[in-house]
């Protein structure tokens, strides 16, 4: 109830014990609170808060339009509905080096475990789409080394995105990793990799836990977790999946609407009403309210209709 039981602090302790190279652990991504219940209750082993849901949620593209104080906030609203540790995409740190020392601040007030942030120009473009621009290497660094300098939790995640690989090649994306190691990333995010070799690539290259983006419609195959383990990946994100699957189940039960005159037809596909009261806790929340107010003031009848409760 109210609703996660543990600290953000113990979250983060949490997601660095897990990072380990082959975990593979698995972070679906979420598009809203409640479906960051249902994460968990999947027993997944951690939560997404993807930048370009949040976008697409708000009705923008995915091209750094978002501020600072929308993504902190929707992300704390996300990460206070679970016990698992959520990683937010933080994209470019909202601007340079002090603008970046601040987003870390701010999501860590937030109570997310960590966060990664890229080396892309701002206004970005989607890590899958063509004609990014890259920052050069001194400024990737900078923003890095102000995040891990500005995180006051030592166990809070600073994740470096680069997506360097899509403009110069895998050996430009390996060097870039590694310089963003030493800058003090604590995981890597190699963007657009093409296939299982190039995330074996980065793994063998580098001495921090490997993140692989499974997103649909992208530059890399939809790899089995089996298959990117053995890769020595340690950490796997599927960002869109649970948005574009609700979405489309929304565009399909609009379409049964406009054509039979009723809902009838997709009802059995839907969530029940048990369902989801048993996801928002709903008995729990009814018995708070049953101990704070099923009581009787002694000497006053509340049953009496001149009484002025």
């Amino acid at each position: 109830m109210l609703y996660s039981h543990k600290t953000a602090q113990q979250k983060r302790l949490d997601l660095r014990a897990m990072l380990v190279p082959g975990a593979a652990r698995q972070f679906p991504g979420a598009f809203n609170p409640l479906s960051a219940r249902l994460i968990e209750e999947k027993k997944f082993d951690g939560v997404y808060i993807s930048g370009a849901v949040l976008a697409n949620d708000l009705g923008l593209p995915d091209i750094g339009m978002t501020t600072l104080t929308e993504v902190a906030a929707r992300g704390g609203q996300i990460a206070r509905m679970t016990d698992l540790p959520c990683l937010i995409d933080a994209d470019t740190g909202f601007g340079e080096p002090m603008n970046v020392a601040r987003t870390i601040q701010e999501l860590e007030n937030a109570g997310l475990a960590g966060c990664h942030i890229e080396d892309q120009f701002n206004p970005k473009r989607c890590g899958h789409l063509d004609g990014k621009n890259m920052v050069d290497l001194d400024t990737a660094v900078k923003r890095i080394a102000a995040a891990a300098d500005a995180r006051r939790d030592p166990n809070f995640l600073i994740m470096a995105r680069t997506d360097i690989r899509a403009v110069d090649g895998l050996d430009a994306a390996i060097n870039r990793a590694k310089s963003l190691v030493d800058a003090g990333a604590d995981a890597i995010f190699p963007e657009a990799m093409r296939d299982v070799a190039e995330f074996a690539a980065v793994c063998n290259a580098v001495d921090v836990p490997v993140l692989a983006n499974m997103t649909e419609f992208g530059k890399s195959e939809l790899f089995t977790r089996d298959a990117l383990a053995n890769a020595g990946v340690a950490m796997i994100i599927y960002p869109v999946t649970l948005l574009r699957s609700a979405m489309g189940a929304a565009a399909r039960v609009l379409d049964a609407i406009s054509a039979d005159g009723t809902q009838e037809s997709a009802v059995a596909d839907m969530l029940t009403r048990a369902r989801l009261y048993e996801l928002v806790d709903y008995e729990a929340y009814n018995q708070f309210d049953t101990g704070i107010f099923n009581f009787q003031v002694p000497g006053l009848d509340i049953s009496d209709n001149n009484s002025n409760l």
